[in-house]
């Protein structure tokens, strides 16, 4: 029992273990010399040595979870893990660049007063274009522009819409004016280089007020065009052109500079075009149920895609699409460092 006692390791309390219970063991040893006892002589010894070896079994027991709990005691102490160390990075998604614009147009918007609107992608031929001043015979309804669905003899086929202009249209049918929407969304057109999809995404912005004239056009462009690439010395050029859902209809281009080789939304060494614009058409109006002569407004509209790649720095639409890790590693965002606008329009 002193030795027990005196044990200061497992392997210690083992061998004593073994040395008193094992198979040559002293108490298994006395044990085994019952059988040779007389009947007398057993009764007498047999409680003894069998107390023996449960008292031995007892104490080598409590002291091997003495000794355990000291080991279990010295591990947690030396082994004890560093809450301050940093974590070990581990594999994750990002935020695509086509996201994490759509989230910044929305931030924009939402500061000048805009509330998103959605619409289905197909959609039939007067949402998609009669109720936007285009007449059947209008080219974009022609089959090289246009993804047409097949459709039951004696319906008209629906299409795939190719703007987000339809949006426009039902929200203007939906709900009475004044009204301050964007519409954002997948939009589809067969066209395919380096600088067209088949499918690219689209933003456009409407708005349907009393006294609305080309000068809030203009401030409004502006104003957003500043935040989003965030910039002060933004300057547009607004030329004359032709939309049928606009009148009169003008393409917007911005200024740019040359930084270190590289061209830069900002100033005025040259000129690029960025979106299309108008006050809504008087027949676009009229479609939609309300008095041409009372509620005026302006649209305008541009991808999203493009502008992800003059704000970032990626030359080629294609790549968006075609989901190559290395390309989404370098110019995704990571979830929670993704650039804010937080600031507001005027940040």
């Amino acid at each position: 029992m002193a030795d027990i006692g005196a044990a200061d390791s497992l392997d210690a309390l083992e061998a004593i273990r073994v040395g008193a219970l094992g198979k040559q063991g002293r108490v298994t040893a006395l044990l085994k010399t019952l059988g040779g006892m007389s009947a007398d002589e057993r009764q007498a010894q047999g409680p003894r040595i069998n107390g023996l070896r449960e008292t031995v079994t007892a104490a080598i027991t409590t002291r091997k979870a003495a000794l355990e709990e000291r080991v279990l005691a010295a591990r947690l102490a030396s082994e004890a893990i560093d809450l301050t160390l940093p974590a070990p990075e581990l594999p994750q998604g990002s935020v695509h660049p086509v996201s994490q614009v759509m989230d910044e147009l929305a931030e924009i918007f939402a500061d000048l007063g805009f509330a998103v609107a959605t619409g289905p992608e197909i959609e039939d031929q007067w949402h998609n274009f009669t109720a936007l001043n285009m007449p059947e015979s209008h080219p974009a309804r022609a089959m090289h522009d246009t993804f047409y669905l097949r459709a039951d003899e004696g319906e008209e086929a629906r299409v795939l819409r190719t703007h987000t202009s339809p949006v426009q249209i039902r929200t203007m049918t939906s709900q009475l004016p004044p009204i301050r929407i964007i519409a954002p969304g997948r939009v589809y057109r067969s066209d395919s280089d380096a600088t067209h999809t088949p499918m690219f995404h689209q933003i456009e912005g409407l708005v349907i007020d009393k006294a609305i004239h080309l000068g809030h056009l203009r401030w409004t462009l502006e104003t957003f065009l500043k935040a989003f690439f965030e910039r002060d010395d933004i300057q547009l050029r607004l030329r004359p052109s032709y939309f049928p859902f606009t009148e009169p209809s003008v393409e917007v281009d911005v200024g740019y500079s040359i930084e270190k080789g590289r061209r830069v939304i900002g100033g005025a060494e040259g000129w690029m075009e960025v979106l299309g614009s108008g006050m809504v058409h008087r027949r676009v109006i009229e479609a939609c149920g309300l008095d041409p002569d009372v509620w005026q407004g302006f649209a305008f509209g541009t991808g999203v895609d493009r502008l992800a790649m003059l704000k970032y720095g990626m030359d080629d639409l294609r790549a968006f699409f075609d989901g190559d890790l290395r390309w989404l590693r370098h110019y995704g965002f990571r979830s929670l460092d993704v650039p804010t606008l937080s600031g507001g329009v005027g940040a």
